[in-house]
């Protein structure tokens, strides 16, 4: 009796384990697309001369950023308050939501999106964490079924004014949104995907990290 029994257990199919609880964090631009989409959006919402007249009057801030004298988040705030400021949030939001199904298609990385999928089917959480503004980030990851965590804007009787609500989606402050938004230690498996100085932060919380991964 005895050695059927253990010759049944020996015959009988292996049972899988708990599946492992994994946080999948993607940046968005460079990563999951090829181009920096505020800049795209931009061209997108002013038009070729609009954008290229915006860029000429911007020409001494982008170099000061280049120069590394003013930081990412101030650059921003330039660019924000010369091509958006005053605009009426409403008509904006819908130019973003445009831009999500018209443009950033166009945009993504095959690879990338290969990559989302792959998470998708092993039931992994997955987030989006950009510096870009969730205008436009959000309404695209919605129709693809992640969480949006990214740069907000300010917005005052129902402007926009030029300026951040809050702090830039941007190195630290990327892991302070991680936080925020989800606690770790639910989690088994922290992976990250990255392609920039402003996904260090976020690539070193990770257990898994990836930078610049799908540019083969």
């Amino acid at each position: 009796m005895k050695t059927e029994t253990a010759k049944n257990e020996i015959n009988a199919p292996l049972r899988a384990g708990p599946r492992e609880k994994e946080l999948v964090l993607f940046d968005f631009d460079g990563t999951i697309t090829t181009k920096d989409t505020l800049v795209e959006f931009a061209n997108f919402y002013r038009g070729r001369v609009g954008y290229l007249l915006g860029m000429l009057m911007l020409a001494p801030v982008m170099a000061l950023y280049a120069l590394k004298l003013i930081p990412n988040w101030k650059a921003k705030q330039f660019f924000l308050a010369r091509f958006f400021k005053g605009e009426k949030i409403e008509a904006f939001n819908l130019q973003c939501f445009n831009f999500s199904t018209m443009i950033i298609p166009t945009l993504l990385r095959p690879e990338a999106m290969k990559a989302i999928e792959k998470h998708r089917m092993e039931q992994a959480t997955i987030a989006v964490v950009s510096a870009s503004a969730e205008n436009w980030v959000k309404p695209w990851c919605d129709q693809n079924r992640v969480i949006c965590i990214s740069t907000r804007l300010e917005v005052n009787d129902g402007m926009i004014t030029g300026k951040l609500q809050g702090r830039n989606c941007y190195g630290d402050e990327k892991v302070c949104r991680i936080k925020e938004r989800f606690n770790l230690s639910d989690f088994d498996k922290v992976i990250a995907y990255g392609d920039s100085r402003g996904d260090k932060e976020m690539l070193e919380l990770a257990h898994q990290r990836y930078y610049k991964p799908f540019r083969h």
